[in-house]
């Protein structure tokens, strides 16, 4: 019966990841950076690698991607999104699993955010064949310092919660 629960909020969770997706692309970013995003699904994908682990964390990074092309029909866009969100969802593991006692999720959070612009410059770069794009990077970084830390807090108050609904059904 626990494999099914956890089945069904994995579920759950992959599907508010792709709602915060949809909505995310709704809103433009009316400033310097084209293409920047505030990162809203990520607060599900940093939430589910510190209550379920990583296998957990990447399926729910990965499917949401995926789901997400589905139902806008960009695939380029694709390509951008699925290589951000793999390497994110490493880095952030890796550095909540080795280095928590020196970083918070915030912390954690700010790892992910310039890992993904580095692989989205980089996978740019590669499609349009032009190293110049990676000149944008430091723009991005700034970006990501805001929409990072947005994440991570955000991230905080979801874990505590998600881990109050857990230990809830454990008793019921």
């Amino acid at each position: 019966m626990k494999n099914t629960r956890e089945f069904v909020l994995l579920s759950l969770l992959t599907s508010m990841a792709l709602v915060l997706s949809v909505l995310e692309s709704m809103i433009p970013f009316p400033f310097i950076a084209p293409g920047a995003k505030l990162g809203l699904p990520n607060m599900v994908t940093l939430a589910v690698l510190v209550v379920f682990g990583f296998r957990r964390g990447m399926t729910i990074a990965i499917l949401r991607t995926i789901l997400f092309m589905l139902v806008a029909g960009n695939p380029v866009g694709f390509m951008y999104a699925i290589s951000g969100a793999f390497t994110s969802t490493i880095v952030m593991y890796f550095v909540y699993k080795y280095f928590s006692q020196y970083f918070s999720l915030i912390g954690v959070s700010l790892f992910g955010a310039f890992a993904h612009n580095t692989t989205q410059a980089c996978v740019a770069a590669l499609m349009l064949q032009n190293v110049r794009i990676l000149y944008y990077l430091p723009i991005m970084y700034i970006v990501g310092i805001f929409t990072g830390c947005f994440v991570g807090y955000a991230s905080i108050f979801i874990i505590k919660n998600l881990e109050l609904k857990i230990n809830l059904v454990k008793w019921s």
